[in-house]
């Protein structure tokens, strides 16, 4: 250690980043372990970003639901989705948490000697983080939650997309989310737009692809999304937020690989651990699991972090085989422009499968259900894939 660097007081845990995944985990301890000093690092100013985060009903265990309830900014108690062929609505429950609110809820519950916002993290190693204004950041065990992260061991495509909350001069008529409406021209692969109705004249309307490419031009995307407004006769009167953002859709690749990178600790959570749905890119779920889970081992020790991470991370990359196989078929067997039709397949089965689709608890009996029927990409470009990816 450099002579005459600051370091701060010895912690318990350094959580690397103040995202969802780093948060939870902080929130979780507060309340199973508060006897623990956590320093909670963010390069931000703000925790959480700019993000909205949202979740069906049915994704939580009821015995977790605690930690991410008082997060909770909005809830619905149904959902639509509409593609070219029919239209259709579920009777589940769908949840939005807003970074803004996870930003004030993370400053209540969590000592103000564990919050370090505002503080960019140069380097990491076994029971040290150093700044980059050189201050260090002592502590028994690390994590890094600080998302993304090297994935060129792995095989992926693009879910990416642009945001924003539209104010509108008159109400606009939905009352719940349409999380896919598919009816849109399809444009740079599967494309669909989310629609999240916040009050009746302010909604949040958002235009996503599963892409082979990265590439965003955010103004093209802003407006189409005035476009879609148009269409719906929806006069906007103000935009109060934007967000963007591109998030890999693994459905391949070497896990031991992609976790043994150099550039990442050893224990890590989030998408830095590839703890996501892998068709939706859904993290919230993942991320309460793993809090909880953290949270309940009897010793918060930086190899005991280490052993359990890794063969929870391995055990959830094991179980969404099926998953994957899913988005390989739809990024290498399907023509982009009909990569819809895979989900609006899956949407046609009953809901008590689509939950447990989306919450990754999707049974041998609900597998063999998904892939019945008309294949929704040629049987010839199928079977290949089902063999590789499954």
């Amino acid at each position: 250690m450099p002579k005459n660097t600051p370091v701060s007081n010895q912690y318990d845990l350094a959580i690397a980043g103040g995202g969802l995944a780093g948060g939870l985990v902080a929130l979780a301890l507060q309340k199973l372990r508060p006897e623990l000093e956590i320093a909670l690092i963010e390069a931000d100013n703000h925790f959480g970003g700019n993000h909205i985060w949202s979740f069906f009903e049915t994704d939580i265990e009821p015995e977790h639901r605690w930690l991410v309830e008082p997060l909770i900014s909005q809830s619905w108690d149904s959902y639509d989705v509409h593609f070219p062929k029919y239209s259709r609505s579920f009777g589940t429950g769908y949840r939005s948490v807003t970074s803004d609110h996870f930003d004030k809820i993370l400053r209540k519950m969590l000592p103000k000697a564990s919050l370090k916002a505002g503080h960019k993290i140069a380097a990491m190693e076994k029971g040290l983080v150093t700044l980059e204004n050189g201050d260090q950041i002592a502590a028994k065990a690390v994590i890094d939650a600080r998302g993304g992260g090297d994935i060129s061991a792995l095989e992926y495509g693009w879910q990416k997309f642009c945001g924003q909350m539209l104010r509108l001069e008159k109400p606009h008529g939905v009352d719940r989310p349409i999380i896919m409406d598919a009816t849109v021209d399809q444009i740079d692969g599967y494309r669909f737009v989310y629609c999240l109705p916040f009050g009746d004249r302010e909604i949040f309307v958002e235009d996503t692809y599963y892409s082979d490419d990265r590439d965003l031009d955010q103004d093209a995307l802003h407006q189409r999304i005035a476009s879609y407004a148009a269409d719906q006769e929806w006069k906007i009167t103000e935009i109060t937020r934007s967000e963007h953002g591109c998030l890999p859709v693994l459905y391949g690749g070497d896990f031991d690989a992609f976790w043994n990178n150099v550039n990442s600790a050893n224990a890590k959570v989030g998408a830095r651990a590839a703890l996501v749905h892998p068709v939706t890119s859904y993290s919230l779920p993942m991320a309460v699991r793993t809090a909880i889970k953290i949270a309940e081992m009897p010793i918060i020790a930086q190899k005991k972090l280490d052993d359990m991470l890794y063969e929870y991370s391995a055990s959830h990359w094991q179980t969404g085989k099926f998953y994957r196989m899913l988005c390989a078929m739809m990024f290498k067997a399907a023509k982009p422009d009909k990569r819809y039709l895979t989900l609006e397949h899956t949407y046609r089965k009953d809901q008590a499968l689509i939950e447990r689709f989306y919450a990754g608890k999707t049974t041998m009996l609900d597998q063999a259900a998904l892939l019945s029927g008309k294949p929704p990409v040629p049987i010839t470009k199928a079977l290949p894939i089902m063999m590789k990816y499954r």
